[in-house]
């Protein structure tokens, strides 16, 4: 992301354009995004106290403390600041109140971590806000959704018809053809009545979401997303020439940064979130919006601000970008290092799911219980009866595997503070083995081990064999790869069965 973000810079320092082509591949790309969050989204998230209400708290307090310090500087004779009204002043600070989806999710994918808690507090947040950036915009420009969007509502029953579909398109081009036409179709029924498409494109996601498929619809996109939000992230460092006035108005703001990322981790806290979850879902949301570049195109075409504001809200968002990339990286690092002072914010009182568990009795812990976690289980099992148990990260998943008869509990194995709460669990740990669904979610995993002094054995599962030397590199002792496998177990059973047929 950063290094698209830095080719629009220097694009834009040398003189080109983006054009018309740019700009619908970026709103493709946004749109196959947020179709995505919809297929992983469920409409009771948004429901939660620990969503709704941070995310409204949140917006107030940045709006009102970005709109006093702007107010401030307007008494000033600094270039773009001095004399601006209150009203403008509130204007900015709604802008720069909002967090950046595309960012976070992009993120949030390649860590593997959109199941995971602080990932999906974290959208839904986003979901939140771009509700309020859907108001906010409708309100504004005086255009009222109109009657007809009232006729969204049959989206509701046309749910098990788009289920049937999706059963019917198979697993390959018909399914990713399906998923782009869906996103893109939604997206243009919403703007025909007067509403956000990308607020169509997520809500017609949502209505999938449920379904057996939306995973296997989830990854056959993926290449299309990514390729397409190039785009985005060109266009955004292509947006404006900032001059030297804008670039320090920029700063200014990511100097606010911090503080806005206090704000959520405090109020995460205030909502009973465990520390560690407060802390990594904080830094998800630690940049600046997009949404900021629309509030600045409408207000210049208002008459509202200067159109330099524009070039202010691309370079606010390029250098958040920038900033919160690596930081990402080192967080579970820094919570190492600042945790007995966090940990002072944190409330006695625990959400479900984030209590204390009795694990002193485990042997061997399998990380993420898809298909191969749960054949590692079974296989397990015969040697290790009760001092076994899987962690798996999305909740649905786990309770179907404890319906099964299986001991299985819904965390992330990534988080630091999950070794909070299973105290004396890595004491008596024999086996660790890890199948989680992405390498970088199995190599934090490993790193977290290592951290918390595991020196037990440490088996995982890779698809490629630059991924078996990563692993093995901290101190995987074993490496199963996927591909190459399934390959010789095929190999073996055809070996078999023929064997079986000379006899």
């Amino acid at each position: 992301m950063v290094g698209f973000l830095m080719a629009g810079f220097m694009l834009n320092a040398l003189g080109a354009e983006g054009g018309e082509f740019l700009n619908a591949t970026a709103d493709l790309g946004i749109t196959l995004l947020l179709f995505s969050i919809g297929l992983k989204l469920k409409l009771q998230s948004l429901a939660k106290v620990e969503v709704w209400g941070v995310a409204t708290l949140h917006m107030t307090m940045t709006t009102l403390l970005i709109a006093t310090m702007v107010s401030l500087l307007s008494y000033t004779s600094l270039p773009l600041l001095s004399g601006l009204s209150m009203e403008t002043a509130l204007l900015i600070g709604f802008a720069m109140s909002f967090s950046s989806t595309v960012f976070a999710v992009k993120v949030l994918d390649e860590l593997g971590a959109t199941s995971a808690r602080h990932g999906k507090i974290a959208i839904s947040v986003l979901v939140v806000q771009d509700i309020a950036a859907v108001v906010f915009l409708a309100i504004s420009i005086g255009k009222l959704p109109s009657l007809w969007a009232l006729a969204l509502i049959a989206l509701i029953p046309l749910r098990f018809l788009l289920h049937k579909i999706l059963d019917k398109v198979g697993h390959g081009e018909l399914l990713i053809l399906f998923g782009i036409t869906l996103a893109l179709v939604g997206a243009d029924i919403f703007e025909l009545v007067g509403i956000k498409g990308d607020v169509g494109a997520l809500i017609l996601g949502m209505l999938l979401a449920n379904h057996s498929k939306t995973n296997e619809l989830a990854k056959a996109l993926l290449g299309f997303k990514e390729l397409f939000l190039v785009g985005f992230f060109l266009s955004v460092g292509m947006a404006a020439i900032p001059g030297l006035n804008e670039v320090l108005i920029a700063l200014l703001f990511i100097l606010f940064l911090p503080i806005k990322v206090a704000m959520y981790f405090g109020l995460f806290n205030l909502f009973y979130l465990r520390t560690s979850t407060s802390w990594r879902t904080s830094l998800n949301l630690a940049n600046y919006s997009e949404f900021g570049l629309i509030v600045g195109a409408l207000a210049a075409a208002a008459g509202w601000l200067p159109k330099e504001w524009l070039a202010v809200f691309a370079v606010v968002m390029s250098i958040s970008f920038i900033v919160s990339a690596p930081l990402i990286n080192v967080r579970d690092h820094l919570y190492q290092v600042w945790q007995s002072k966090l940990k002072k914010f944190e409330r006695a009182k625990r959400l479900s799911g984030e209590e204390n568990l009795d694990l002193a009795h485990i042997k061997v812990v399998v990380f993420g219980m898809g298909r191969m976690g749960t054949a590692a289980y079974n296989a397990m099992e015969v040697d290790y009866s009760g001092h076994l148990v899987g962690v798996e990260i999305e909740h649905e998943k786990a309770e179907r595997h404890i319906a099964a008869g299986r001991n299985v509990i819904c965390d992330d194995s990534t988080n630091p503070d999950f070794w909070a709460r299973v105290p004396n669990l890595i004491d008596g740990l024999e086996w660790v083995l890890l199948t989680l669904p992405t390498h970088q979610a199995n190599v934090n995993a490993a790193l977290q081990l290592k951290e918390m002094g595991y020196s037990g054995r440490i088996a995982a599962t890779t698809k490629y064999h630059d991924e078996e030397d990563a692993l093995k590199s901290i101190g995987a002792e074993f490496t199963f790869n996927i591909y190459t496998e399934a390959g010789l177990g095929f190999a073996n059973e055809l070996h078999q069965l023929l064997g079986q047929k000379d006899k």
